[in-house]
């Protein structure tokens, strides 16, 4: 094979490797809906016909952009749902969801929008809902095999939604409560760990023992002083 043969095969890769990267940027600094893919192509330095040849519009990119975020949560899914997690292992697999999400925040972000013009992405993220409930309510149960958790099942249920819902729109929160620094590099770990604080702090009702004991130390961390 010949350099020039290698060249041919490895460009078109590398631009739309770029596409994404660049979207990816530009969509999580100012919102998917504000984003067209000539501005892309713009930022990028080539044509529109150059992008079309690799996407055929920015609804395939963002479902582009969702396979790529999809198969990086599932890794911190599949950990939290396949080892009887202590609260501090559960701790740490929420701020790797919350990286995760951080990363793409634009899809949680702009999320009510998105979902109302992109069928395949409402039914993607459906079950994605699923995937974190579930992940949720193994993390509860083992600490409530653990005996530092004590709940009913029904009380479990309800808590396992609660903690979806709180990680679900909690880029909402952080964009509205500072939109000004919502893009900064220095603003991600303080809303990491907000966000990864506020999704523990449901079960501080119902733990007790060790795990009662790192609840109250996080919360001392995360809570301004009164």
């Amino acid at each position: 094979m010949t350099l020039d043969s290698e060249m041919e095969k490895k460009t078109p890769r590398r631009t739309r490797e770029r596409i994404l990267s660049l979207s990816l940027q530009m969509f999580n600094e100012m919102g998917e809906p504000n984003v067209t893919t000539s501005a892309i192509a713009d930022e990028m330095n080539i044509s529109p016909g150059n992008l079309y040849y690799h996407f055929r519009n920015k609804e395939d990119i963002v479902n582009a952009l969702f396979e790529d975020f999809e198969r990086e949560i599932d890794r911190v899914l599949d950990a939290a749902g396949s080892r009887k997690a202590s609260l501090e292992e559960a701790w740490l697999l929420l701020h790797l969801l919350f990286e995760t999400i951080w990363k793409h925040r634009f899809l949680y972000r702009d999320l009510n929008d998105l979902l109302s013009r992109n069928r395949r992405l409402e039914s993607y993220f459906n079950q994605l809902l699923e995937r974190k409930t579930a992940a949720a309510h193994a993390l509860c149960t083992a600490l409530a095999e653990r005996g530092e958790l004590v709940a009913s099942t029904r009380e479990l249920d309800a808590l396992a939604v609660n903690m979806v819902v709180v990680t679900t729109y909690w880029m909402s929160f952080e964009y509205v409560s500072n939109a000004r620094r919502f893009s900064d590099t220095a603003y991600q770990s303080e809303a990491i760990g907000r966000g990864a604080y506020q999704v523990l702090s449901l079960t501080g009702a119902y733990l007790s023992g060790p795990s009662r004991q790192l609840w109250q130390k996080l919360a001392d961390e995360y809570l301004p002083a009164r």
